[in-house]
């Protein structure tokens, strides 16, 4: 290098370009006593420090150039670990040691640049400092450290970027030689001036810690946009400081081992060699590449959903590990589904489930988007990957490869977007099962994937396959429980004769998904409808199961008009039956919408609540509260009601009211004020009662709720005194013809003139049925118009009537054949006095 002309201010190009074009995969100390602008690229080490002024990422080159290993300076005060703290002393103080033995930190720059870490940073510092390091010989070395300060400003919580270097290479080795350089110092460069912007900006984010593309990229332009880092050689000549993470051949290695091979078999002392500075920079290599791989491992897996580990793990890998990150999973594992089972072949459909990159935003998206299925044909690296199950590397991708993948895409070209880029095809498997596949690419500009590399992707695939195929088969269980959990409760209509009625069901969290809770609504005679909430102890696949069984019972035995009280012992009968651990609560209620009552039996279950509508007042209905069902040996009691028109009743289940460590009384408090609010709408209603619940235990810091919940509302509409015709018909043929004639004023009379000839046709069926089979009580007929048109004929036979095939010669068996065709919906059930047959029809439109 020439010492003795002075240059103008213009940093000359070809000695930056010299410098790191040399450089090769390590930096090189100068060979005898002179420094020179040979010395290659020199490793950087990079520490971040947050705003709260503490060390947040501290890179390997960190850990050698200062001596303190990672986990002890991550957390700890910057000011205490770096060069750039600390008050700076007077010139003559450069190179003393402090009392600890430490560095002394000194401005190599020259006046109006602050190097102190605790003053802040407004623009960009650097400076130098003499360091005592540990040696290789177990004593101490001194270390010449070129540092260069950046503050960042933005969103995140980076407040300060310190990149380090260390000099002493580029002075001479021995103190006796002549100096070859008069001055080293550390300068800024715009990426305008020096070729090495590019470089900086393309490996500076693998060193740092692994963020998201915006935030690295963020960092980047800021260091570029201030001037990234420059050695200055005797105050005409820079060379910029670039990264380097590169492996050192292991040429030099193989070479030593061969001298003590010879040295051995000649009798000759072993060779002196210096340390191998290859095997180190690879051994740090191999080391960064497990912290990676530990890293990742800690990044995803963070929960059990399918999409968001999907897009963790995607994430993990840009921009540390590659460019650009696809990941394509099979059809069945996205939709939660099974698949068969075999090595996957040209038929099976992957879909695209995510997409990273580093590129600007929108280059991909129209090109491949996300959710994209397809098949892959058998020329292909990917079909080589996921039938194979190993990696696939393809160096670059060449003009031709790049051609035969883009036809996979018909009209769209994404030539541009892959040839000449680096690929690696990583097999996302489990058990020995191919879930998916994942392309890494690289830029043209970056080193390529090699074995190393290879070795990496399989151990990243591997872990990040079992990831998701964790979160696979939990998302599959779930949809098979959710699944079962809904096909056990009912579809229940928002209209009943006389009532209108709404329901939630809310499931627990993951202890509580699947749960024992239901509700249900059963259409009783006489217009009657009867409600019930009931909840099964524990939680799980067996309660679920206990809960179709009892909720079946109950419809059963409802069915057949059994009393609240009677419908609840002969449960619990059923429950003692089934064993010992079936117990559940459950609460019964009739609602008749002609008597305006409620009659209602409680199995241990929490009360309901009843709001009147005359002043909006709402009460806890005082009920027995009765024994829960599988205990046995505690009677039942049912309890009347009367309500009005207008009147809510709301029944729930424990898990809406109850948390762990709350009395139970804040919670029924709390749905009783819930319940009077005004709505406009029953689902507005829930909707209001649920939420005030969650926001009560909310404020009282119980956290979320944890059990699974039912919850039941029924307005109480009642039908009016007018829209109910009774007869009462002796048992004798002859009362047919009166019933006929009375069905058909009657619907006259209600404007119903419509439905007079086939209601009046099936009443005589169903009357003269009843007066055949009727023994001593009279025939009741009823015609109730609400929703519908309903019609019900009552008598004393306890035998239900059957529908029938009648022959061309059969002179009975026609008269329910007639009913099934013309009536919207008939049934027949068994009362306390003997039987009930009915039928509806549909009003017609005004």
């Amino acid at each position: 290098m020439d010492r003795g002309t002075e240059r103008d201010a213009t940093p000359r190009r070809g000695a930056g370009s010299e410098a790191t074009g040399r450089a090769g995969t390590g930096w090189s100390r100068p060979e005898g006593g002179g420094g020179s602008a040979d010395a290659g690229r020199v490793p950087l080490a990079v520490v971040v420090v947050d705003r709260e002024g503490l060390v947040s990422h501290w890179s390997a080159g960190a850990r050698r150039l200062f001596g303190v290993a990672k986990e002890e300076a991550i957390g700890q005060p910057a000011i205490d670990l770096l060069p750039v703290s600390g008050a700076l002393p007077e010139p003559e103080d450069d190179f003393a040691e402090d009392a600890r033995g430490g560095y002394a930190a000194y401005d190599g720059i020259g006046p109006g640049l602050d190097s102190s870490l605790d003053r802040g940073l407004g623009y960009p510092a650097a400076g130098r400092a003499r360091l005592t390091v540990p040696a290789l010989d177990g004593g101490h070395d001194r270390a010449d450290v070129l540092w260069w300060a950046y503050p960042l400003v933005g969103p995140g919580t980076e407040r300060l970027l310190v990149l380090a270097a260390d000099a002493t290479a580029l002075r001479p080795q021995d103190p006796a030689a002549p100096a070859a350089v008069e001055r080293i110092a550390p300068g800024f460069a715009l990426h305008t001036d020096f070729p090495g912007a590019e470089e900086l900006a393309r490996r500076l984010p693998e060193i740092l810690p692994s963020m998201s593309v915006g935030e690295g990229a963020r960092i980047v332009a800021q260091v570029l946009e201030l001037g990234y880092p420059v050695i200055e050689f005797s105050q005409n000549d820079r060379i910029p400081v670039t990264p380097d993470r590169g492996v050192a051949r292991r040429v030099e290695r193989r070479a030593r081992r061969e001298r003590a091979a010879r040295a051995a078999a000649e009798g000759l002392p072993l060779p002196q060699d210096q340390p191998d500075e290859g095997e180190d920079l690879e051994h740090a290599a191999v080391r960064e590449r497990l912290e990676f791989l530990n890293e990742v491992s800690g990044k995803i897996g963070t929960s059990l959903d399918l999409s968001r580990t999907i897009v963790e793990v995607s994430r993990a890998v840009v921009p540390r590990f590659a460019d650009v990150a696809g990941t394509y999973l099979r059809e069945q594992v996205v939709a939660g589904e099974g698949f068969p089972d075999g090595v996957p072949d040209t038929t099976t459909l992957w879909h695209r489930v995510a997409l990273e990159h580093t590129d600007e935003p929108g280059r991909w998206d129209d090109v491949v988007p996300v959710g994209e299925v397809m098949p892959f044909p058998a020329h292909t690296p990917f079909f080589q990957c996921m039938t194979t199950g190993e990696p696939v590397l393809v160096p670059r991708i060449s003009e031709q490869m790049g051609h035969a993948i883009a036809l996979q895409f018909e009209k769209r070209d994404i030539r541009p977007l892959i040839t000449g880029r680096s690929m690696l095809v990583v097999p996302l498997k489990a058990r020995h099962v191919v879930l998916g596949f994942m392309i890494l690419l690289r830029h043209p500009e970056r080193a390529l994937f090699n074995d190393m590399d290879r070795v990496t992707g399989a151990e990243l695939a591997a872990r990040a396959g079992l990831v998701l195929d964790n979160a696979r088969m939990y998302t599959h269980q779930e949809s098979v429980a959710e699944t079962l959990q809904d096909s056990m409760l009912p579809h229940i209509p928002p209209r009943r004769a006389g009532c209108d009625l709404a329901t939630r069901y809310l499931p627990g969290t993951l202890l509580g998904r699947i749960g024992g809770d239901w509700f249900d609504s059963v259409k009783l005679p006489g217009a009657r409808t009867a409600l019930v909430v009931g909840d099964v102890m524990g939680h799980g696949l067996n309660s679920a199961a206990m809960m179709g069984q009892l909720r079946t019972a109950v419809q059963t035995m409802a069915a057949l008009d059994l009393p609240p009280a009677q419908l609840l012992r002969n449960l619990d009968d059923l429950a003692q039956r089934l064993g010992d651990t079936y117990l559940a609560t459950c609460l019964y209620a009739v609602y008749d919408p002609i008597a305006s009552e409620l009659l209602l039996a409680n199995a241990g279950h929490i009360p309901p609540v009843l709001v009147r509508a005359a002043d909006g007042r709402s009460e806890l209905l005082d009920l027995p509260t009765g024994a829960p069902i599988g205990v046995g040996g505690v009677p039942f009691e049912a309890v009347r009601v009367r309500v009005a028109p207008g009147d809510r009743l709301v029944m729930c289940t424990d898990g809406l009211v109850e948390m762990r460590g709350e009395d139970i009384g804040v919670g029924l408090a709390a749905l009783c004020e819930s319940a009077a609010h005004p709505a406009a709408s029953m689902d507005d209603a829930c909707d209001t009662i649920v939420r005030a619940l969650a926001a009560t235990f909310s404020r009282a810091g119980r956290g979320d709720r944890k059990d699974d919940v039912a919850l039941l509302m029924a307005r109480l509409g009642g039908i009016e005194p007018g829209d109910v015709a009774e007869w009462r018909l002796a048992p004798d043929p002859a009362e047919v013809a009166r019933a006929r004639a009375a069905v058909r004023e009657q619907l006259h009379d209600w404007g119903l003139r419509s439905l007079a000839d086939p209601a009046a046709l099936m009443v005589s069926e169903l009357v003269t049925n009843a007066v055949r089979h009727s023994r001593r009580r009279p025939v009741a007929l009823r015609l109730v118009r609400g929703d519908t048109l309903l019609c019900e004929v009552e008598d004393d036979d306890h035998e239900l009537p059957n529908l029938l095939s009648a022959g061309p010669g059969d002179e009975a068996g026609r008269g329910l054949r007639v009913v099934s065709v013309l009536a919207r919906e008939w049934g027949a059930s068994r009362t306390a006095e003997g039987k009930s047959v009915w039928f509806e029809l549909t009003l017609p439109r005004c």
